[in-house]
């Protein structure tokens, strides 16, 4: 064994460019199934964690089709009808969500564009799982008098006033003039769908200022607990069928959205997203497998006075078939490591506001399947070296 890796080291060696080009094939191929499936699980974990952060017992009622279409808005009656203990008793709380599009914010010399102003009540902090870092949330009373205040989430407030406080400062939105009385604690996010970029202030002062009052958003119903998830949105279904007059389940106004449910269809869809990732990059691997064989087989032809040598001296057909494929199998395990390698240094960067998460069983089944490759591709060409008579490959120019 040790002369035959000898031998495979030295025939390697003797044309480094040409080890080098091949080794890089199966290098990009093992690096892209790491990264790439990375990126499929990175995208999982980002779905969940925006799911998870509106509650694990929280629905989402939304308007659907709205007046055009004949249908009704969601109401701030719509809300209250909600919290009922006899027609919804496993409905604990119901909170309206307006939200505001295309809204800046600006301090000093500095402007954001918000991916979410929402005007709620309260009670939607503790809906959306929201912590305060900093500062006080908006109370009753302001939505009762329509104050101008506002909470930011932590992006906001980054963007806004770097490392420095927040709370008690001014801000105008949409050239309106507002006060920041807290700011969110971090969830955890990036890219467009960072859920710390977020301003929350009162429902009443949203609609006086932003939106007007028509129909509402969103409902955020939190039920009493995770387990009672599906009575509490049948409940919630036929409260709104009733209020809304709704005799024909197709032609609803309104959706309600169990975040399990959702939760199931994205991963599954996020899955399936992560497999043909993987298959794209397995295609690269074939790819640099083909190349092994090219290769092996110029090399072979290029060795063919050599082997006959070998073997008319007394080299047995084994030690030639060994050491072809150890060459071979060298260059997929040298292509798989330094992929290995590749692959985690880049999965270390935000790919497209994604968090690639690597797996590492992933890591372990590419590094052996580029050595299997190698092993594989090169058997072709290592039999053919194998079979040569000696008497025709000394005869070879």
């Amino acid at each position: 064994m040790t002369e035959t890796l000898r031998f495979a080291l030295r025939g390697l060696a003797a044309n480094k460019l040409r080890s080098a080009l091949t080794t890089l094939g199966i290098l990009i191929g093992v690096a892209a199934v790491i990264v790439l499936i990375a990126v499929g699980n990175g995208a999982s974990v980002a779905v969940a964690n925006s799911i998870s952060a509106l509650g694990t017992n929280v629905l989402t009622v939304s308007a659907q089709g709205g007046s055009r279409s004949g249908g009704k808005p969601l109401t701030l009656a719509d809300t209250r009808a909600l919290v009922d203990p006899l027609g919804a008793p496993d409905v604990a709380a119901a909170t309206p969500v307006v939200s505001a599009n295309n809204v800046s914010v600006t301090q000093a010399d500095t402007n954001a564009a918000i991916r979410q102003f929402v005007g709620a009540e309260p009670a939607y902090l503790a809906a959306t799982n929201g912590t305060l870092a900093q500062g006080v949330s908006f109370a009753d009373a302001d939505v009762a008098e329509a104050r101008k205040v506002v909470v930011l989430g932590a992006t906001t407030a980054s963007t806004l006033f770097g490392a420095g406080t927040a709370v008690g400062k001014p801000v105008l939105v949409n050239n309106l003039p507002f006060t920041v009385v807290g700011v969110l604690a971090a969830k955890g996010g990036s890219g467009p769908g960072d859920p710390d970029d977020v301003a929350v202030a009162p429902l009443s002062t949203v609609q006086n200022m932003l939106t007007g009052y028509g129909g509402l958003s969103q409902i955020l119903v939190t039920a009493r607990a995770a387990d009672v998830m599906a009575q509490a949105q049948a409940q919630v279904t036929a409260i709104l069928d009733n209020r809304h007059g709704v005799t024909d389940p197709a032609k609803t106004d309104f959706r309600v959205s169990n975040p399990t449910q959702l939760l199931a269809a994205r991963s599954a869809a996020t899955e399936t997203f992560t497999v043909l990732l993987a298959a794209v990059a397995a295609i690269s691997l074939l790819v640099g497998g083909i190349g092994i064989t090219n290769i092996m087989l110029v090399t072979v032809t290029e060795r063919i006075r050599e082997i006959g040598v070998r073997k008319a001296l007394g080299a047995p057909s084994s030690a030639i078939l060994g050491q072809f494929l150890t060459e071979a199998t060298l260059l997929g395990l040298l292509g798989g490591g330094l992929g290995v390698a590749a692959g985690l240094a880049a999965s270390g960067f935000t790919i497209s506001g994604i968090k690639p998460v690597v797996s590492w069983p992933s890591v372990l089944l590419a590094f052996g399947v580029a050595a299997v490759i190698g092993l594989f591709f090169g058997s072709y060409p290592a039999h053919r070296a194998a079979r040569m008579r000696p008497i025709e490959a000394l005869r070879h120019d």
